[in-house]
């Protein structure tokens, strides 16, 4: 079977094909979820490069854990959302706090160096105000807010219920709000 094929197969098939040593399948899978698991990894961390270390970590585990895989009792995103917040969670409170002149500037040469510097701003500022949220709380406002995903899934994937999943969303939004106010005009907002 092509990969482009496999596209088509749920996740799910694609696990069980992987199970019984189909590297087709693999790549097929990794192709599909591994952009997912990377975005939210970088989200979370604010570091590429260990958000890559990360995102192998949580592939690997599913690769694992394949055997054992039971359809239709979760998606495979979910649970690799799930994963791979644990493993953010247990580098940052491995990490010490980096020094704001340490964190890295975004290189892109299309914009405007002005355009940059601002975008460079606003992102740092957001970072850290998402770093200054407690963990279950930031983690909320990432899935919700940056990764668009609907509250019933945030709270899958935090294994916990909708109104919990709510208020933690709600509270992390109120505390990003309050942390930012003060840099609107400094960040270029100027309404």
């Amino acid at each position: 079977m092509a990969l482009d094929n496999m596209g088509e197969d749920s996740d799910d098939a694609l696990i069980a094909r992987v199970s019984a040593g189909d590297t087709r399948a693999a790549q097929a899978l990794t192709l599909r979820l591994a952009p997912r698991v990377y975005a939210h990894a970088t989200r979370l961390l604010g570091d590429a490069a260990e958000a890559e270390d990360v995102t192998q970590e949580a592939l690997l585990k599913l690769w694992r854990i394949a055997p054992d895989w039971q359809p239709g009792r979760a998606q495979a995103s979910t649970w690799l959302y799930r994963v791979t917040a644990n493993l953010c969670i247990d580098r940052l409170r491995r990490r010490r706090p980096a020094a704001l002149d340490e964190a890295p500037e975004p290189q892109d040469a299309t914009p405007p160096v002005t355009e940059r510097l601002t975008e460079a701003a606003r992102a740092r500022a957001l970072d850290q105000a998402l770093a200054a949220l407690p963990e279950r709380q930031r983690q909320a406002v990432v899935l919700k807010h940056l990764e668009g995903l609907p509250t019933e899934r945030v709270a899958e994937i935090m294994d916990i219920g909708p109104r919990a999943a709510e208020s933690l969303i709600a509270r992390g939004k109120r505390a990003l709000t309050a942390r930012l106010a003060g840099l609107r005009k400094e960040l270029g907002y100027d309404d």
